[in-house]
């Protein structure tokens, strides 16, 4: 017996969702290694909202795991658990030696323009394979890194009194 089996969701079209999920587990641990990796070794101004605001989207980047995890799961894949195996296919790649704040932001942000893109072809898959479960968690992870990117955008501009 399977949880698919439960689920009215095609085992064919679910598989191609377990694999796209796979891909996005895969970038998500290599971001939230990036994350920590932010929040240990930052320097300089903005140093204090730096760490604080890295430590809060590490928690985040953790949490999205175990929920991409546990979806890869309920679809009847098996969720790769091996940091060697995320490295070989992860599109996202490990950044380190990174101490200047906005360096990392600029990391982050195009690691978010990635997520969003990717994360808006896995919605439409998700869709084509009736799968509203996959899709709508999707598009709450889009809609917290839409708002995330206008906030460090907003950060990351220089602006002048007038």
């Amino acid at each position: 017996m399977k949880t698919l089996d439960y689920l009215n969701l095609n085992e064919n079209k679910a598989a191609g969702v377990v694999t796209a999920l796979s891909q996005l587990l895969a970038d998500f641990q290599v971001h939230y290694t990036n994350l920590r990796g932010f929040h240990w070794n930052i320097k300089g101004h903005g140093f204090f909202v730096l760490h604080e605001k890295f430590e809060s989207m590490y928690d985040d980047a953790a949490a999205k795991v175990d929920e991409i995890a546990e979806r890869i799961l309920t679809l009847g894949g098996v969720p790769t658990n091996k940091f060697s195996e995320y490295l070989k296919v992860a599109n996202v790649k490990e950044v380190s030696d990174v101490t200047c704040g906005s360096e990392a932001v600029d990391h982050i942000l195009d690691t978010y323009k990635h997520f969003i893109a990717e994360e808006r072809k896995l919605i439409e898959l998700a869709d084509e394979a009736g799968d509203v479960v996959t899709a709508d968690l999707l598009t709450g992870y889009l809609k917290e890194q839409e708002k995330m990117v206008w906030m460090l955008v907003a950060f990351s501009t220089k602006t002048c009194a007038k």
